[in-house]
C-alpha cells in the first residue's frame, strides 16, 4: 500500500471541530485514502455523483441530517460539488451536529470552492490530493529503485492505477483522457462541442514547455481567445493543467504577460496525443522533463506548505530561464536539463538585476535535490 503525504495531516485535523475538505482531480485516490483512513471506523458514506444523494440534502434540514446520519461518528460525502447548494448543506451538519466529523471531497475547485468558501468560512481546512508523487514512490520502494524507473514515469506518469497495473498502463490512461477526467466541465458548462475542449487540450499537449497564446489557441480550436481562456481556467479548475507566469520586474524587454501550461501528468499529456513512444525515442523529452518536474515540485511546495511565488523568466531576444522561485524577498534559478553534461551560464542582465548569484541545473542524477 502506497501512503499518500496527506494521511498524517488528515489524521491530526480528525474531530477538531471542523470540516475536511479534500479536493483533486478524478482518479488521484480521493477515496481510496479516506478508506484507508476511516474503513477500521463507523463512518457514513455518500457519493455525491448519485442523483438519490443529491435528492436527499436538496430540502434537508439538521433534524432530517440527524437522522440519516444516526450514530456515525464520521460523514464522508464524495464528490461534494455535485450537491445543490452544498455549502449550506455542510454549514448545517457542521454547527448543528457537532459530534460528526464531516469530511468532503471534489473534483473541481471552481465548483466546490465557490459553494463552500462563504457558508464554510472559518469552518474547514483544505487539502489538495495530486497523482501520486516521486516523494510518494521514493518512500514506497527506494530512492534507486525510483530513479530507475525515471523513464517510464516520464511516459506513463503517476495516477494511481496507471503505477499499480503494470502492463495496462496505455488502456487506463486512454479512458482518463477521453473524457471522465474532464467530464465535470462538460457537465457543469453545457459545452456543445466537446470536440473543441478535446482539440484545445491536445494543443496545450503540443505546445507544452513553450509560451501559449489564447490567440493562436484559438485559431487552431476555432475558438475566440475569451473562450480559450475559460476553458483553460476550467481546466485548472479541475486540476488537470497549470499556468506559469512570465517574471518581470526591472529590464525593458523581459516579457511581461507570457504565460505556460503545463501538465499535472505526464502520463495524460502522452495520452491526449496518443505517443507512448519510449523516452529515448522521443524528440519532445526537453518538454517531457520539464513538465516532469515543475509539476512534481508544485506537488512538493503544496504538500511541504512551502509558500513561494513561481515564474519562468524570458526576454524578447530569447534570453530564458526554466525556472524561478521566490521566497522571503530571494529569488532561485533554476534549468531543467535531461542531458547532465549540459551546462547553463546564468544571464549577467538578469544576475545584476535580481542580485542572483548562480543558476541550479535539475537532471537525473540530482533530481532528489529539488524533489524531496
Amino acid at each position: 500500500m502506497i501512503k499518500r503525504i496527506t494521511e498524517e495531516k488528515i489524521k491530526a485535523d480528525i474531530h477538531q471541530g471542523k470540516a475536511i475538505i479534500l479536493l483533486g482531480a478524478r482518479q488521484t485516490g480521493k477515496t481510496t485514502l479516506l478508506h484507508q483512513l476511516f474503513d477500521n471506523e463507523d463512518a457514513l458514506w455518500f457519493n455525491g455523483d448519485e442523483t438519490d444523494v443529491q435528492e436527499l440534502f436538496r430540502n434537508a434540514t439538521s433534524t432530517r441530517l440527524r437522522a440519516y446520519i444516526g450514530n456515525h461518528k464520521t460523514l464522508i460525502i464524495d464528490e461534494a460539488q455535485q450537491i445543490e447548494n452544498v455549502g449550506l448543506r455542510l454549514k448545517l451538519i457542521i454547527d448543528n451536529l457537532k459530534d460528526v466529523q464531516l469530511i468532503a471531497t471534489g473534483s473541481s475547485a471552481f465548483e466546490l470552492r465557490n459553494r463552500l468558501n462563504e457558508p464554510l468560512t472559518g469552518r474547514k481546512w483544505e487539502y489538495q490530493l495530486f497523482p501520486l508523487s516521486f516523494a510518494e514512490m521514493v518512500a514506497h520502494q527506494g530512492l534507486l529503485q525510483e530513479k530507475r524507473l525515471l523513464p517510464h514515469r516520464l511516459i506513463y506518469g503517476y495516477y494511481p492505477d496507471v503505477v499499480v497495473n503494470q502492463g495496462n498502463e496505455q488502456k487506463i490512461l486512454k479512458q482518463l483522457a477521453d473524457s471522465y477526467l474532464y467530464k465535470d466541465i462538460l457537465k457543469w458548462e453545457g459545452i456543445q462541442k466537446p470536440d473543441k475542449l478535446l482539440v484545445l487540450l491536445q494543443a496545450l499537449a503540443f505546445q507544452t514547455g513553450s509560451q501559449v497564446s489564447f490567440s493562436e489557441l484559438g485559431q487552431i480550436c476555432r475558438l475566440d481567445p475569451k473562450t480559450v481562456e475559460k476553458y483553460i481556467l476550467l481546466l485548472e479548475k479541475t486540476f488537470v493543467i497549470f499556468r506559469l507566469g512570465s517574471f518581470s520586474r526591472n529590464l525593458r524587454n523581459e516579457l511581461k504577460f507570457s504565460k505556460k501550461i503545463y501538465f499535472y501528468d505526464n502520463g495524460i499529456r502522452n495520452a491526449l496525443i496518443s505517443n507512448f513512444n519510449t523516452f529515448e525515442s522521443r524528440e519532445d523529452r526537453g518538454a517531457l522533463w520539464e513538465n516532469f518536474i515543475i509539476s512534481e515540485r508544485m506537488k512538493k511546495l503544496n504538500y511541504s506548505e512551502i509558500y513561494t511565488n513561481s515564474w519562468f523568466w524570458r526576454t524578447k531576444d530569447q534570453c530564458e530561464i526554466d525556472y524561478l522561485e521566490e521566497q522571503n524577498g530571494k529569488i532561485k534559478a533554476y534549468e531543467f536539463k535531461i542531458n547532465q553534461k549540459k551546462k547553463s551560464r546564468l544571464n549577467n542582465s538578469f544576475k545584476n538585476s535580481y542580485n542572483v548569484d548562480n543558476i541550479n541545473i535539475i537532471n537525473p542524477e540530482n533530481i532528489e535535490d529539488f524533489l524531496l
